[in-house]
């Protein structure tokens, strides 16, 4: 059986699973959505087993993951109406494809130099944006204390980070220089959060906040992996920050959440 042939079957089947979800009234939702994760990481290791190995490769299975974690608590934050569901179901099919093809590139350019590795960073780069804003979105709307909202930002970004940060350099061992970037830049994004709790933002103006400052880190991050860190990518970045906090300055209703 072909890559393709297996990445098309688990779409499939990973979808049919968001569907099921919403049939099975006898069990909590948030459980089976993180049953349904678990399974899109065995799903994933099934697809592109061939080029997985007892090494840092297995991290290329994290976004697959991240990615049906962030649509199905999206999901439940979406009013009950097909016009919101069928969109959605088909959002995460052609998603999910997408992550599996791309983190199958990741896998094989770690043993190999293949033509499609600059293409896959690209797309990797914007899913990875797009999973943020998702996840960050269902933490908001949560509400919680600044102890477990922060929490959650921590890991969620330890995850994002170290799999974007993984994707440049592709190293099958551990790479302590990896870690110590993946850390810096979620404890960040722990702080970023903190901020934001004392800050009257809404809940989307808070997740786009968050998600520019993964787009900042990360691609900082990238670029200096990379060795093209130069001037005029940092002030791109920064540009980009600075833009989006002046934009939330005057998106938030200063009278109060």
């Amino acid at each position: 059986m072909s890559k393709r042939v297996k990445f098309i079957i688990s779409s499939v089947i990973l979808s049919l699973g968001f569907v099921a979800v919403q049939f099975i009234d006898t069990l909590p939702k948030i459980p089976l959505i993180f049953g349904l994760v678990f399974f899109t990481g065995l799903m994933a290791a099934w697809s592109f087993k061939e080029t997985l190995g007892k090494n840092m490769t297995w991290i290329s299975i994290i976004l697959p993951m991240l990615f049906t974690l962030g649509v199905g608590l999206f999901w439940f934050l979406l009013p009950v109406s097909i016009f919101t569901r069928i969109p959605v179901i088909m959002f995460y099919f052609v998603g999910i494809y997408i992550m599996l093809t791309t983190m199958n590139i990741y896998t094989v350019s770690s043993f190999k130099t293949i033509a499609l590795l600059r293409a896959a960073r690209g797309v990797g780069f914007v899913m990875t944006l797009v999973i943020t804003f998702l996840i960050y979105d269902a933490i908001l709307s949560l509400r919680q204390n600044i102890f477990i909202s922060s929490g959650l930002v921590f890991v969620s970004s330890f995850l994002l980070f170290l799999q974007g940060f993984w994707s440049i350099d592709l190293e099958e061992r551990f790479d302590k220089k990896l870690f110590v970037m993946t850390l810096i830049s979620a404890l960040i994004m722990l702080e970023i959060n903190a901020m934001l709790f004392f800050w009257p933002a809404t809940v989307v103006v808070g997740s786009l906040f968050l998600t520019s400052g993964v787009y900042l880190l990360l691609g900082l991050g990238q670029a200096k992996l990379e060795e093209r860190l130069f001037p005029s990518v940092i002030r791109e970045y920064l540009t980009v920050g600075i833009v989006v906090l002046i934009g939330m300055f005057f998106a938030t209703s200063w009278g109060g959440k």
